[in-house]
């Protein structure tokens, strides 16, 4: 199967610096509360391992997000998305979904060219995207690696399973103080604004808070979104 995506970005993302902060084994767990309801949902983000995929140096990123009740009473959902992202640059070469929402399971695994020459595996679906761009997964660790006190702005395409946008992300003038289950930190606010054929998307809004520490750890998001708000924590880190 191939699926093609059309999109325009004059601003090609710069190399990330991979020996910071990416580190193998990590694992961060947070809690997201949406609106008035605290709780709701836990997220696990774990980088599996530098490895060998497609020939290329990669390293294999890991998430899994799950109601908990009261929400998972309405809604029941059980997600793991996997990505296959470029040492050097974090572009994605292999995002996987494999989602149980409401008792529906679907698998979704999809090779991301930029040529449109690379075969998709038997089971996979060959995804046309931007050159340089990055899945979820790789976007976040990406905007981590990045040097803040350089690179004020950041500009870049962002493959979501659905659709291709332009990421643009932002340094704010000063750092904050953030409270969060794991702890208190003075963190970096980065705000991000999400593009979709050139056009702003209004009703979604993205706050990335990164602790001011060797790792840049991602203590905080905050999200607004066209039905809700979230604030997503960081509980634990392994």
């Amino acid at each position: 199967m191939k699926s093609t995506l059309a999109a325009s970005s004059k601003n090609v993302p710069p190399p990330a610096d991979t020996e910071l902060p990416l580190r193998s084994g990590e694992v961060l767990e947070y809690s997201a509360s949406v609106s008035n309801l605290e709780n709701v949902a836990t997220l696990r983000l774990q980088v599996v391992g530098r490895g060998n995929f497609l020939e290329k140096n990669t390293w294999h990123l890991k998430a899994f997000a799950h109601t908990e009740n009261p929400l998972r009473m309405v809604f029941e959902l059980d997600d793991q998305f996997d990505s296959y992202s470029d040492a050097a640059t974090l572009a994605s070469l292999q995002y996987e979904m494999r989602l149980s929402e409401r008792g529906q399971k679907v698998e979704s695994i999809q090779r991301m060219t930029a040529t449109g020459k690379e075969p998709a595996p038997p089971g996979a679906t060959q995804t046309r995207v931007l050159p340089g761009t990055r899945d979820p997964l790789g976007m976040m660790q990406y905007l981590r690696n990045v040097d803040w006190t350089k690179t004020p702005e950041v500009r870049g395409p962002v493959y979501d399973g659905h659709k291709l946008y332009d990421l643009r992300a932002k340094l704010a003038p000063r750092s904050k103080a953030v409270e969060v289950p794991a702890g208190n930190y003075t963190a970096s606010k980065i705000t991000i604004r999400i593009f979709e054929d050139g056009v702003e998307k209004k009703d979604a809004s993205f706050s990335l808070y990164l602790a001011n520490n060797a790792a840049r750890t991602p203590v905080l998001l905050e999200a607004v979104l066209p039905f809700a708000t979230a604030r997503v924590e960081l509980q634990k880190v392994k």
